[in-house]
């Protein structure tokens, strides 16, 4: 069973993974076995990220290109294939978010969240993808959101692209399963992050809605995404496409947290 979910061979391209959920997937796909590629725009936090990597024991090779762009995009993926080996696994994570009522919206803020969240997952699944259908094999794991299918105040570009962004996992999914090519996705609840500890405090009305919405009564940790990222990027998914897993605690699952009161 364990070859299954061994990755060894495999090289993983991870999108917007020097830092977070990010790292976090990247890391657990090394763990597995893969020969791990992290996508960055920021050169200082490129050189901190791949420093933790080995502290981890990951040699992990860092790029530094925005997803938006399709020719750097097309440039660093030749570079990838040629110089560590071709991708088996893509990730797409890069994304953004802009928290701005929607009357309050500028028209250049929402498509720029868009160009990030929906467009760069595109270009980058084109570019990768043109190699695994020569192939006639690939795993791309694009990472959506709760607001997949869920609304919430002041996220209507990011709720509009991480919602195109599933249909799009979909419609991939229905296009490449012919070349043995799997597509599918991950949807994380909350989860304990840099970004969220200032409003994860004892008494914070966020934190205590989060805690009482989720079944699992708890933030998600990191690690929390490991198994469902080697489950979609290993041989033990093979028959599984076009699908979004929600990694969120049961939130999905229920109007509100369960009480126990019977």
């Amino acid at each position: 069973m364990k070859e299954l979910f061994d990755l060894t061979g495999n090289v993983a391209l991870v999108t917007g993974a020097t830092h977070g959920l990010g790292m976090a997937m990247a890391t657990a796909l090394a763990k597995a076995g893969a020969t791990l590629v992290v996508n960055g725009n920021t050169p200082a936090k490129m050189e901190r990220a791949l420093e933790l990597y080995r502290q981890n024991g990951i040699e992990a090779k860092g790029y530094l290109f925005d997803v938006t762009d399709e020719a750097a995009a097309q440039e660093n993926i030749e570079r990838i294939e040629q110089e560590v080996g071709p991708i088996a696994i893509l990730v797409n994570n890069a994304g953004m978010i802009k928290r701005i009522p929607a009357l309050e919206m500028e028209v250049a803020d929402f498509r720029k969240v868009l160009d990030v969240d929906l467009t760069g997952p595109f270009i980058m699944s084109k570019q990768v993808g043109k190699h695994m259908v020569q192939r006639q094999a690939g795993k791309i794991i694009n990472i959506c959101s709760m607001m997949s299918e869920l609304g919430r105040d002041t996220v209507s570009a990011y709720a509009a692209a991480k919602g195109g962004l599933k249909m799009l996992t979909r419609n991939l999914a229905t296009e490449w399963a012919r070349y043995n090519i799997q597509v599918n996705g991950i949807g994380p609840g909350y989860f304990a992050t840099d970004q969220t500890a200032p409003i994860r405090v004892d008494g914070h009305p966020f934190n205590e809605f989060i805690i009482h919405r989720t079944p699992a009564g708890r933030w998600g940790d990191p690690e929390d995404l490991a198994g469902a990222t080697i489950f979609l990027a290993s041989r033990a998914s093979d028959f599984v496409n076009g699908q979004i897993l929600y990694v969120d605690g049961g939130i999905l699952a229920t109007i509100g947290k369960p009480s126990n009161e019977r």
